[in-house]
């Protein structure tokens, strides 16, 4: 049997190898959310860098008084990233949700960057 990490991995490193092969060149955000706290990466997988980071767990962020937790905070987050991104040259990326759906914090994070100026 497997474990519940397990079938996790296996579900993100499936979803990643199809990001790459058909992202073309652009880079991609990709998202990790834990209990507590989200993060987000814009990653250009050609140079093995990170080109833009943001998280819940930043000074700033912390000074506001929100947690890690709730949509509003993945929200900022989205449009933290999506600034940093912008002014790091990026425009448009994939976006790698990992082996999370496409619902609550990820969704107002995606959504958060969209409106930002990311495209994907």
């Amino acid at each position: 049997m497997s474990t519940q990490q397990e079938l996790r991995d296996r579900r993100s490193k499936r979803l990643r190898f199809q990001l790459r092969r058909k992202a073309g060149g652009r880079p991609r955000l990709s998202v990790f959310r834990s209990g507590k706290n989200i993060y987000a990466q814009v990653i250009d997988d050609a140079g093995g860098r990170t080109l833009a980071a943001a998280s819940s767990l930043e000074q700033g962020f912390r000074s506001q008084g929100t947690k890690g937790t709730n949509r509003d905070a993945a929200s900022t987050v989205g449009k933290l990233i999506a600034e940093r991104a912008v002014a790091a040259g990026v425009k448009q990326v994939v976006f790698d949700r990992g082996a999370y759906l496409y619902h609550g914090r990820v969704r107002a994070l995606a959504e958060a960057a969209r409106e930002g100026g990311l495209s994907f």
